[in-house]
């Protein structure tokens, strides 16, 4: 028989977490749903100072553990699968892999996932060296030589961000110029501890426990180099985790899911929260946020989907 709830969340989360830490508190019978680790991108972050309420910072799988603490302390149920499908009908049925299951109502808090390069040691070296939020890591490379991979607004604007803290940033891009908006453009031609390496891929990231250096091919003349440096930042897009949904709600042309301030859809009873959903900052207490806006909203759902 299949189970029924009164909401399924799909992605375990900031977002999810605290949707399903909501809703379960609001008495509602919750279930999340998670294909990977719960906790989501957070876990391989080694420390989080950004988030409110540590000052001391605190590690990401340290973090996404409270989170799912505190939210099964209050009843969510949690099931390590796959979403495979979902059916529309009075309620949404949900394919997995581990069973169907019910729902009145439906939160995906999938987020993104960071572009990777696809170079030798970047998945080993990731959270030794190699990283993909400024914002987030930047400070632990102070007073030392750090590489912003990409041309785009992202890119320039990590690179920006960490002349705050480092003593240089190259910029390596594999065009000949920027892609980055004409204001950022100038903001960075114009900054000092910036140095650009144009038409340049990286070809291999180097290091036995942290990043010691990069091997970089120039794409136009076929010339190998190396640049030593403490850390990489790579910035060559996200990709929504919104496939999926292709056929149930209304994505923008990159992928990600459409909503308005109360996190609602296009489609009846599914809201949606965190980094998949469009115009996103992509930060854990913006996703924190997103969780409680779309569990207060599926709240009110519920109870007139009941009368």
């Amino acid at each position: 028989m299949m189970e029924r709830y009164e909401v399924i969340i799909v992605g375990g989360g900031p977002a999810g977490l605290t949707a399903g830490l909501y809703s379960s508190r609001a008495g509602l019978n919750s279930l999340l749903i998670e294909r990977g680790i719960v906790g989501g991108q957070i876990v391989n972050a080694t420390m989080v100072e950004n988030y409110p309420g540590f000052p001391r910072g605190i590690s990401g799988a340290e973090l996404g553990a409270l989170m799912h603490q505190q939210a099964v302390k209050y009843g969510l149920e949690v099931v390590a699968a796959e979403v495979t499908g979902i059916v529309p009908k009075k309620t949404y049925s949900i394919s997995t892999t581990e069973g169907d299951f019910e729902t009145k109502a439906l939160i995906i808090a999938t987020g993104s996932e960071y572009r990777k390069l696809g170079a030798p040691g970047e998945e080993r070296l990731t959270g030794h060296g190699v990283s993909y939020c400024a914002t987030c890591d930047g400070f632990f490379f102070r007073d030392r030589e750090v590489a912003v991979i990409g041309g785009g607004d992202t890119a320039i604007t990590d690179a920006l961000e960490l002349t705050r803290h480092v003593k240089k940033v190259y910029v390596i891009h594999r065009r000949d110029e920027l892609r980055a908006g004409q204001v950022l453009q100038q903001r960075a031609l114009d900054e000092p501890k910036l140095e650009f390496v144009w038409s340049t891929v990286v070809e291999k990231l180097v290091g036995a426990k942290m990043l010691e250096e990069i091997k970089l091919r120039n794409v136009k003349t076929g010339k190998f180099s190396t640049l030593k440096v403490a850390g990489i930042f790579i910035a060559v897009g996200l990709t929504p985790n919104s496939h999926s949904f292709i056929n149930v709600v209304d994505l923008d042309n990159t992928g990600y899911i459409m909503t308005d301030e109360t996190m609602t859809t296009s489609a009846t009873g599914i809201f949606v929260a965190g980094d998949v959903r469009k115009n996103s900052p992509r930060q854990i207490g913006a996703a924190v946020g997103d969780g409680v806006a779309a569990a207060m909203s599926v709240f009110k759902y519920v109870q007139e989907h009941d009368k």
